[in-house]
């Protein structure tokens, strides 16, 4: 730092003109370019304290005031600035009652020959602690950054979901029942036996697809959650049964919730994956879903007895399903909870919800989708 162009600004809280004197003296001496301002009150070290210091030297006693008080000042304004505490005699529980308040260093007047590497060590540690955080608002700016994006990307997806769901229900959908109408027209007034058959093929082949493209559409964007998130749970606990063999209770402390938009979504995007998940790796025998209200906040557990997941597995980089629902439930203003042992796995989404009389039913979703999607019911495929 004696190399430095930059001259250190000083400021010297200290009532004797000589010791200031003299610790300017060792500082120069030091090889130290200092740029100093002496004050020796409590009024102007309160009107300096609005000024940009390198470093503060400060007397124990003055009068009427303190180098402890000074310090306790300087602190409530500035975390950073270096602070030294020069006297001619301060004790010890003094001097870590000093440091415990965030002093640099304490010096006895009578000994200033480290007065110089004090203040150049103090200037480098808060020069140091300033980078640090700095790099620390940096990340968590950045962290906010990509946490926002995240959250965007999980917007932008369901909304992709629903509109590539409506043009499967309105292109495909449309098309494969208009070729199921034509093909039944056609049977009934065909009387060869071959081409009837040849028909009944075709027509097998069209309502294949239909299902097809229902099952498809359900699951970009589930229809069921119109009829209510514990409908939706219900049925979805059902379908995983029947489906993986594995037993899947589901409890819930209300027969039917009203729900802030996309919150119903959220909650039954979660459960899906988290079954997803139990039936791909778990091994599990049973699995419950348990959906609750208390307190003004929504808890989605899902917990199965299968094999857990280990510190490794979750440090994986195919976690990024779980970040995935983190960021989603952070859409919502929730958080999801992840707990794993030798016996299973458990995963609770929490989102709190406002005490809002005209928060829309939990089948809604932000843009008014569920209305819409009344008149894009996929059920009706069912009848054809």
């Amino acid at each position: 730092m004696s190399g430095s162009s930059a001259p250190v600004r000083l400021l010297h809280l200290e009532d004797a003109e000589p010791d200031h004197a003299l610790a300017m003296a060792q500082l120069r001496r030091a090889g130290l370019v200092v740029d100093a301002t002496h004050i020796d009150s409590r009024a102007e070290f309160e009107r300096a304290l609005g000024e940009r210091w390198d470093v503060i030297l400060s007397d124990f006693n003055l009068p009427g005031f303190s180098g402890l008080e000074a310090l306790r000042m300087l602190r409530a304004a500035d975390a950073l600035t270096p602070f030294i505490l020069v006297s001619g005699e301060i004790g010890e529980d003094t001097a870590v009652e000093a440091m415990r308040n965030g002093a640099s260093d304490y010096l006895l007047k009578n000994n200033l020959a480290r007065l110089a590497p004090a203040v150049e060590h103090a200037i480098a540690a808060s020069q140091t602690m300033a980078a640090r955080l700095k790099a620390d608002r940096e990340l968590q700016a950045s962290k906010l950054r990509l946490s926002e994006l995240a959250q965007h990307l999980q917007t932008s997806v369901e909304t992709e979901r629903h509109a590539i769901a409506r043009e499967i229900h309105d292109d495909v959908g449309g098309s494969l029942t208009a070729l199921k109408f034509e093909l039944d027209w056609v049977r009934k007034r065909v009387t060869d036996p071959e081409v009837l058959l040849r028909l009944q093929s075709a027509q097998d082949i069209v309502t294949h697809a239909i299902e097809a493209s229902q099952r498809i559409m359900h699951n970009l964007r589930p229809a069921i959650l119109e009829q209510g998130l514990v409908a939706a749970l219900q049925w979805m606990a059902s379908r995983f049964e029947k489906r993986s063999g594995i037993v899947c209770a589901f409890r819930t402390s209300h027969d039917k919730l009203v729900l802030p938009a996309g919150v119903p979504l959220v909650a039954y995007r979660t459960a899906q994956e988290a079954l997803t998940n139990v039936s791909k790796h778990s091994g599990a025998t049973r699995v419950g879903i348990d959906l609750s209200l208390t307190g003004g906040v929504l808890s989605l557990e899902v917990s199965d007895d299968g094999r857990g997941l280990s510190r490794e597995d979750l440090a994986k980089a195919q976690s990024f399903g779980i970040r995935g629902l983190k960021e989603r439930a952070l859409t919502v203003g929730g958080w999801v909870d992840l707990s794993s042992g030798p016996r299973g796995t458990t995963l609770i989404l929490s989102v709190p919800l406002d005490d809002d009389p005209q928060a829309p039913a939990d089948g809604a979703d932000d843009d008014g989708a569920a209305d819409d999607d009344r008149q894009h019911d996929p059920s009706a495929w069912a009848s054809l």
